[in-house]
């Protein structure tokens, strides 16, 4: 039997337009954030390397989404990463984390400026404090594509990371991406960790103004 409905076509009617009340677990989330204390294990040549590096992410409350009967409420994000003292960029991602209250799913997409995009999912209590989303290169619907280059040389197989709605008011993250680099026999983990401290408070989404 499938998990969907058979009217694939009507839209629920208890659609809120208040974003920021419907968010569950990532409400703790919305807003803009700086994470001071970031810690990147990458590969190179030589090996593992350690990089420290500076985060701001801005999660703004997106207008809910309907897809027939299925409805999401969610945060449009951009992530700006840097090395301290530098104005270079380390880093840069955008996407969307979406809430499916139905079901409790978390979904999170990725799409960065090196040829790659993410879509990633998991499922939590709307009170959840903590929750993980998992990407597989195989998994049809949330899954990991990557340019050639990336597919020939760091070939990324699987994407998880954590999230911790901190008590003191900042969220953390636990991150890690699994690459099959060309030339090794194991597979790499490059990670990545941070906490965030927040700056500013979110707008509200269009319809709620």
């Amino acid at each position: 039997m499938s998990q969907f409905p058979s009217d694939i076509y009507t839209e629920p009617s208890d659609v809120d337009v208040h974003t920021l009340r419907n968010l569950g677990p990532l409400a703790g989330m919305a807003g803009v954030w700086e994470g001071t204390r970031g810690l990147d294990v990458k590969p190179k040549a030589e090996g593992p390397k350690k990089q420290a590096y500076v985060e701001r992410i801005e999660l703004q409350p997106i207008d809910p989404q309907t897809n027939g009967p299925q409805l999401l409420y969610g945060l449009r994000y951009h992530t700006h990463i840097t090395k301290p003292g530098q104005v270079k960029t380390y880093h840069d991602q955008v996407g969307y984390w979406l809430w499916e209250p139905a079901t409790g799913g978390i979904i999170h997409t990725i799409a960065i400026p090196r040829g790659q995009v993410v879509m990633a999912y998991g499922q939590a209590a709307a009170d959840a404090k903590s929750f993980e989303v998992v990407a597989k290169l195989e998994d049809v619907s949330f899954g990991i594509r990557s340019a050639p280059f990336l597919e020939h040389a760091f070939r990324t197989t699987e994407f998880r990371i954590k999230v911790s709605i901190n008590a003191d008011g900042t969220w953390s993250y636990d991150e890690d991406t699994v690459l099959m680099i060309r030339g090794q026999s194991e597979p790499f983990h490059h990670t990545d960790r941070n906490t965030l401290s927040k700056l500013a408070e979110p707008t509200p989404n269009p319809l709620a103004r």
